[in-house]
């Protein structure tokens, strides 16, 4: 039984339209709860050195290990911004108003993170300047697509991902121990759950309006979901590193990503589905069992393992 009515033109128009109140309404409560920050405000520039007197060598980071790495990877996910707003423009951009106008205060709010991360890592000397420059050229040339057509799927996926990137950032901060670094991971964290809330609540407009075509959606993108930084050159070993360190892992997403959404949605308790959304329902049961097995096998091995080098 196939949910690729999740992936209908006139589905994604009709919902648009459907789903415009209540944008509209999520918006106004982000732009009022939403605080203005500044970037060079969360940076220590009294530690920044010229590069053409000092040039940056290994010995200078206070970051190391994993903790490096996953400032790396932290900052070369938010670099890609241009296709991330090239998505959310494709999926929404078709609707009018508060469409448009949350297009743009999303994207305007996230490229404040790539702003404080670089400066940070750079003032600082915590990266290698070199690496991460040609690591963003190799990230934004390479560019991030979602494979998943259609509106119901792309807000099921921006949800999944604010989550995912919150809880991730915030773990890097603490992982870091650094209280510079860990600040800056708080603000980031901070706007991260503000946007998750609202790509949540918009989600979970559409489960009342549609029922079983937004359970479709949201299995579907749970079934194929993967991270936006996923096209970093090296991002398989590096988030291995990032999950033996358990700043982002298996246990993370289901528990942390994955159940507290679908609980928020009440997948489960649904009733009156179709028998595409019944399928799938079964689905997501299926696949929410076999990673809670992969994440205890992964916790018993990583038991056995030396911890990963801390800042």
């Amino acid at each position: 039984m196939s949910c690729s009515v999740t992936n209908s033109t006139d589905l994604d128009r009709v919902m648009l339209i459907e789903l415009t109140p209540h944008a509209e309404r999520l918006l106004a409560r982000h732009l009022e709860v939403a605080q203005e920050w500044y970037p060079h405000e969360y940076i220590p520039y009294r530690l920044g050195r010229d590069f053409d007197r000092e040039p940056w060598t290994p010995d200078q980071p206070r970051l190391t290990g994993v903790a490096q790495t996953a400032f790396e990877i932290g900052l070369l996910t938010e670099d890609n911004l241009p296709s991330y707003h090239r998505l959310i423009h494709r999926e929404f951009g078709k609707g009018d108003g508060a469409w448009m106008a949350w297009v743009g205060r999303w994207t305007a709010e996230e490229g404040r993170h790539a702003i404080v991360l670089r400066d940070y890592l750079t003032v600082t000397r915590n990266i290698d300047p070199v690496l991460l420059e040609r690591g963003r050229m190799a990230t934004v040339q390479r560019g991030f697509d979602h494979d998943g057509p259609g509106v119901l799927r792309g807000l099921a996926y921006v949800a999944f991902q604010e989550l995912a990137t919150r809880i991730s950032h915030r773990n890097t901060g603490r992982y870091s121990a650094d209280p510079v670094a860990d600040r800056i991971m708080v603000r980031i964290a901070t706007d991260e759950n503000l946007h998750m809330v609202f790509y949540r609540d918009i989600v979970g407009a559409a489960v009342a309006l549609r029922p079983s075509e937004a359970v479709c959606a949201i299995v579907d993108e749970v079934l194929d979901f993967k991270m936006p930084g996923a096209g970093i050159p090296g991002f398989r070993r590096k988030a291995a590193e990032i999950a033996k360190a358990g700043i982002y892992d298996i246990r993370a997403h289901r528990d942390e990503v994955l159940l507290p959404l679908i609980a928020y949605w009440k997948i489960f308790d649904l009733a009156g589905l179709d028998a595409a959304a019944e399928e799938a329902r079964r689905k997501l049961a299926t696949h929410l069992d076999t990673l809670d097995l992969a994440a205890k096998r992964y916790e018993a091995r990583r038991a056995e393992e030396p911890v990963p080098a801390r800042a």
